[in-house]
Parts: structure tokens; C-alpha cells; sequence
């Protein structure tokens, strides 16, 4: 099998790590990092060097460049952008792709998929989403700092079982995947939480702790997940009924000192997510015909733009 992986950021470091560690340098598989500038430079000079909880390891991927056209057509690539990158990465991708290729994007969102497939013109999208924090500590390096490092992923419409075979791969990896029928279930899970988070932090400069022990930004965080059990339940999405406390409890198990990743980029005066986050709620509030005022107030106060 021939495996890309596009953006060898946080996430596409650490997943595309593992898959070189286990596979690159064999016959049977090909392993190939799209990345550029000084990162990429770095690991063509001395590999990718992964920092994980569980230890430090360097892999060597078969192939390190910033031209899709050297990779040529690949049986799975694995998707690993910023969201506000994705058309123009997605574009890239079209030298990588044949008919039977399987894309799997990790960004964060919940329409990621839905849109991969609008642009490309080839390949099957699936759906995926990881729990993880990672972050690029210097040009190639990457570390991993927290975070279950789940991966869960399926195509949207619950045929799964033809992608067992990729699951074992990403298994024998080391990787903790799973692979799901319902996969809109962890996309949404992942999302009511993350996002509230995502928006009251950044709004507010303050930690996870500091926003949990506020009672007035409790309830909005509250208030902003019973937006989006709303909005997931217009879709049809199956949330188990206790999401919004099941939020709240993922919420509180997180150092108090915890801030998003979003809040950071906001801090650093760096291109933010909040279009993916607070703005879809917003959009697909309209769509559905689901009030959602907490988003609105968050998306006006957090762009200068009105909802």
C-alpha cells in the first residue's frame, strides 16, 4: 500500500509518525510526508523525531517532499490540515488520488468530509476525528503532550465493514483506531465540547479551569452544548441523552491551566478556527431552523461580524 500523509503538523506528526515507524523501508508498504519550509527541510536532513508520553522515537518516512506530483497516486491518504486550509490543500491532492483512493481527513468540524468530497474529483472521503494534543516543538520535531490519541473514522453512510483491513493497519501501527457505522456519533460528540470550549476560552483569555469555575461562563458553555445537541438532533444524529453532562465531565477532567488550541491562536494573532467552531453552528442553525443565540453572540463578539 501506498500512504500519504498531508501535513506533518501536531496531528499528521504524530499519526504519520507511527505509520512510518511500522511501515517505511518495507516492501509491501511506501510511506510518503507532504509537508514544506523548514519542517520539511529537517526531515529530509534528519527524519521526523516524534516526543510522545510514552517515549521519543524518529521515523523515516520513504519519501519526504512538498510536491504531491513526486508521490504520485496513493491508496490511502490521511488528511491532517488546518480547516482554513482546506480548499487549497485539497486542490494539492489531486496528483495523489486514483479511483479507489481513501481519504481520511483528522481536522476538527463536522462537515469536513462533506466538503473534501465536493472538491476532489476522485477517491473515496471518509470521516474521521482523533483526541489528541500535539503541536510542532521545532522544525521536525513534534510532541505529543496529552490526549487519549484516539482516531475514530467511517464513511458517512455506515458502510463500514469494507474498511476493516484499514483499521488493522492503523492498529498494527500502534495507533488507537476505531473504526465506526455511526462515525457522525463521535464527530458530534467531539464537537459539542470542543467547540464551546474553543469559543469561550478564546473569548475570555482564560484556562478551562478559570472558565469552569466562572458561574455566568459555565452556564454559557452549558447553554452553547445544548445548541448543538439541538442542532446534531435535527440532523439525525443519535447523541446518547446525557451528552451535554458527558461534555460538561470531559470538560473538568482537564488540568485546570488547559487552554484550546483556538484561544492560543487567538493570543498569538494567528489565522483561527472559529468559522469552523462557532460559525457552522451559526450557519447550520439557519439551515435547520434551530435557534442558536449563544452562537450568534459568540460568533458577532469574537469576528466584529454580525451573525
Amino acid at each position: 500500500m501506498k500512504i500519504a500523509v498531508v501535513g506533518i503538523g501536531g496531528m499528521g506528526g504524530y499519526f504519520g509518525g507511527k505509520i512510518a515507524l511500522k511501515y517505511a523501508g518495507k516492501q509491501e508498504h511506501r510511506v510518503i510526508f507532504i509537508a514544506r519550509g523548514e519542517h520539511l527541510a529537517a526531515i529530509r536532513r534528519d527524519g521526523l523525531w516524534l516526543k510522545t508520553v510514552e517515549g521519543e522515537y524518529r521515523a523515516v518516512p520513504d519519501l519526504a517532499t512538498d510536491s504531491p506530483g513526486e508521490a504520485g497516486a496513493c491508496d490511502l491518504v490521511l488528511f491532517c490540515v488546518k480547516e482554513y486550509d482546506l480548499e487549497a490543500a485539497a486542490a494539492g491532492l489531486f496528483p495523489l488520488l486514483h479511483d479507489k483512493t481513501v481519504v481520511l481527513p483528522v481536522l476538527n468540524g463536522v462537515d469536513i468530509a462533506e466538503r473534501l468530497r465536493s472538491l476532489l474529483p476522485r477517491g473515496e472521503v471518509l470521516s474521521g476525528c482523533v483526541y489528541i494534543s500535539t503541536f510542532i516543538e521545532a522544525p521536525g520535531v513534534v510532541r505529543q503532550v496529552g490526549g487519549t490519541c484516539q482516531l475514530f473514522f467511517g464513511p458517512d453512510d455506515g458502510n463500514a465493514e469494507a474498511h476493516r483491513p484499514l483499521e488493522k493497519l492503523l492498529k498494527e501501527a500502534g495507533i488507537k483506531a476505531e473504526l465506526s457505522s455511526e462515525i457522525a456519533v463521535p464527530l458530534w460528540t467531539k464537537y459539542l465540547f470542543v467547540s464551546p470550549m474553543a469559543g469561550v476560552t478564546s473569548l475570555t483569555a482564560k484556562s478551562f479551569g478559570e472558565v469552569m469555575a466562572d458561574e455566568k461562563q459555565r452556564g454559557m458553555v452549558r447553554g452553547l452544548m445544548e445548541e448543538i445537541a439541538a442542532l446534531a438532533r435535527a440532523k439525525g444524529v443519535r447523541l446518547p441523552s446525557d451528552s451535554v453532562e458527558s461534555g460538561l465531565a470531559t470538560i473538568a477532567r482537564f488540568p485546570h491551566a488547559t487552554k484550546s488550541s483556538m484561544q492560543l491562536d487567538f493570543e498569538k494573532g494567528k489565522r483561527t478556527e472559529v468559522d469552523l467552531f462557532i460559525g457552522y453552528a451559526v450557519r447550520a442553525g439557519r439551515a435547520l431552523s434551530v435557534p442558536t443565540p449563544l452562537h450568534d453572540e459568540l460568533y458577532a463578539a469574537l469576528t466584529g461580524k454580525p451573525s
